[in-house]
């Protein structure tokens, strides 16, 4: 009974988040729309299950599955949030320690690639899993969110002088792993879904890891950009981590984004993303270094981040190209879907 009643607190504090609140009727279909939702599902959703990186190679990864899970939970589609789950839980779901392993590729046998999980993965699965749980009705769904939030808790969390870490993974990234670890990577601090998390599991304190995240997000600001590197030693004085590229890439650009979510407005921090990577017509990634550029990203998912945060700073609202969802490869499309459905529930008059 106790363990029942506290993984129904996830409905509760999922209503305070910037997603719809269960409340046994199911999410707005307005947030993911039902035609852009079949877009989506048509060019990424194998009938098995797999979500397919279009971008990369054709692979799957826990990432992609989580992201489908979250993006079906907000189209109304219990159908296919099931079928997503499934193949989740036949074929990634295979460590020993109740984590999920975060490659999977088609041409190789196995194919499972690489063991080692992915802790952000892990948080959108479980962060799905228990607002479907909780709004659908599926006890078992939030049965295995909780299993899934402690054991990644008690895999990954790793107390440290800059506050409670989120390691990436439970393989290669601390400070017994290598010379300047703890690494972090802060686009793995998915905000919204913390007071869910600390819901399923109260053993470990994941109101202190969002506020780790805050304040690094918030306080490391490298080279003439000041942006935050994609992978981060903080070892001693938060730096880029050895044998990555000293960049603000693919990963960091859902930083502002998972902040925005969240609810997170600050307007300094906001501001400093905005001016690094807006270019008017793409997204700007760039070598923390030199501070030059490495590459512009003009597909609607990445400019849309931008444009979401110009409307939260006063500064208008999305153009009509980025308004309207068309998906292009698997990683923009996914980023478009969760502006537009944070756009239609919290920020209407961005649209």
């Amino acid at each position: 009974m106790i363990q029942s009643a506290r993984l129904f607190q996830a409905g509760a504090l999922a209503a305070a988040m910037v997603l719809p609140a269960p409340s046994g009727a199911g999410p707005s279909p307005e947030l993911v729309r039902p035609e852009e939702w079949r877009a989506y599902a048509e060019a990424f959703l194998e009938p098995s299950g797999r979500i397919v990186d279009t971008g990369n190679g054709g692979i799957s990864h826990s990432e992609g599955q989580g992201y489908g899970m979250l993006l079906a939970y907000l189209a109304s589609m219990q159908a296919d949030f099931e079928r997503i789950w499934s193949f989740t839980q036949a074929e990634l779901k295979v460590r020993d320690d109740g984590l999920v392993a975060w490659k999977w590729d088609p041409g190789a046998e196995p194919p499972v690639t690489d063991i080692n999980n992915a802790s952000d993965g892990e948080i959108l699965i479980a962060y799905a899993l228990a607002l479907a749980g909780a709004d659908w009705g599926r006890p078992d769904y939030l049965e295995i969110a909780s299993q899934m939030t402690t054991a990644l808790g008690d895999a990954v969390l790793d107390p440290r002088a800059y506050g409670l870490l989120l390691l990436p993974g439970v393989d290669g990234f601390s400070a017994e792993d290598r010379a300047d670890g703890p690494v972090v990577n802060l686009s793995y601090w998915v905000f919204e879904a913390f007071p869910v998390l600390a819901a399923l599991d109260p053993s470990n304190d994941w109101k202190a890891v969002s506020q780790t995240g805050e304040t690094l997000v918030a306080t490391t600001q490298i080279g003439a950009r000041g942006l935050p590197p994609e992978w981060l030693s903080l070892a001693d004085v938060p730096k880029s981590a050895e044998e990555f590229a000293p960049e603000f890439g693919y990963n960091a650009l859902r930083i502002p984004l998972y902040l925005m979510r969240a609810g997170l407005h600050d307007q300094k921090t906001l501001s400093r993303f905005l001016k690094a990577t807006d270019l008017g017509g793409g997204y700007a990634l760039s070598d923390l270094a030199s501070g030059e550029l490495v590459a512009v990203l003009e597909e609607p998912g990445y400019r849309a981040i931008n444009a979401l945060a110009g409307c939260i700073l006063g500064r208008g609202s999305l153009p009509a190209d980025l308004s309207d969802f068309e998906p292009t490869h698997y990683y923009p499309s996914t980023l478009h879907l969760l502006v537009l459905s944070y756009a239609r529930k919290e920020m209407p008059q961005c649209l």
